[in-house]
């Protein structure tokens, strides 16, 4: 076996082993069940659940949105200059220019965002009962108020926690698979596992938020487990498609289909931070200071991963 091969493969198992592993972490042991949860205990729970959300703040800023931006305004480069190349003479540099400085990456993400945003509208208006507060979410909810009686307003309301925490998992499934696709097509063994060791570093942390978000949504247990196993297969395959890819023609037709679905997993993954994680995580007015530290930690730590990843 070539010694590329052979450390691909070692990736491939690394990142199932390592995305199970941290994903049932937090589904296999009762202590992170937030509804039996009290006192002390509750509180431990919450500030996890704020790092977990500045982690998935710092994927959706400092990982997802720049490789998206960076992949679409590539493509939109190679595009122009295609036309430019096949148009000798017949070409309008200021149309050119035009064209490649109008924000198509944040146009992308946007809609990715908006897209979520009429899916959940669209099924609420179809299925009026999906918005009843699942028995568990409702011992929740009833828990905080009696811990707040000076809360500053109702708590947002956590009927749509399955629909987001679904949206979650594809968009991360969408991002793992192309992770995993870098990593097949790395052309030497210390790229190759570099690449794959700045993932690791990431993945292990967010697929563990993921399983906690399952858990604080009130996913039965057998559910959560399969979702969990469907994410940690995203990367191999990934990884499987770019060792079958002959070199050199890694980007002939996808690059830019490639772009525009990181774009808009990228913008679903910011919808679901931003209306589900972090609002559900900093409604209860206790201890602000102290989950603004772990909300800014779960950043940092994913800032700091972005100097390699």
């Amino acid at each position: 076996m070539e010694p590329l091969l052979g450390a691909k493969i070692g990736c491939l198992f690394a990142l199932l082993v390592l995305t199970l592993v941290c994903g049932l972490i937090p589904i296999c042991f009762k202590w992170f069940q937030t509804a039996t949860a009290t006192g002390c205990h509750r509180r431990v729970l919450s500030f996890l659940g704020c790092t977990s959300a500045g982690v998935f703040l710092g994927a959706g800023f400092m990982h997802m949105t720049p490789e998206a931006l960076e992949g679409i305004k590539s493509e939109i480069q190679n595009l122009v200059i295609q036309n430019r190349t096949k148009s000798e003479g017949h070409s309008d540099d200021d149309a050119d220019s035009a064209y490649m400085d109008y924000p198509y990456g944040e146009l992308i993400i946007s809609l990715g965002f908006f897209l979520v945003f009429f899916l959940e509208s669209l099924a609420l208006q179809c299925c009026p009962g999906a918005a009843e507060t699942p028995e568990v979410q409702e011992q929740e909810l009833g828990t905080a108020h009696e811990l707040e009686p000076h809360s500053h307003g109702l708590l947002p309301s956590p009927s749509r926690g399955p629909f987001r925490a679904l949206i979650l998992l594809l968009s991360l499934s969408f991002h793992s698979v192309f992770e995993g696709l870098a990593v097949g097509l790395q052309l030497t063994v210390a790229s190759t596992v570099q690449l794959c060791l700045a993932v690791l570093a990431h993945k292990g942390i967010i697929v563990f938020g993921v399983g906690l978000r399952l858990v604080q949504v009130g996913t039965e247990s057998r559910w959560a487990m399969l979702s969990i196993l469907s994410l940690a297969l995203m990367s191999p395959l990934g990884l499987a498609v770019g060792l079958a890819v002959p070199q050199g023609d890694s980007k002939a037709g996808q690059g830019l289909a490639q772009a525009v679905l990181e774009g808009m997993a990228a913008g679903t993954f910011l919808y679901v931070t931003f209306l589900e994680i972090l609002p559900r995580e900093l409604a209860s007015p206790e201890a602000p200071l102290a989950k603004w530290s772990c909300v800014a930690a779960g950043f940092a730590f994913m800032a700091i991963i972005a100097l390699w990843a």
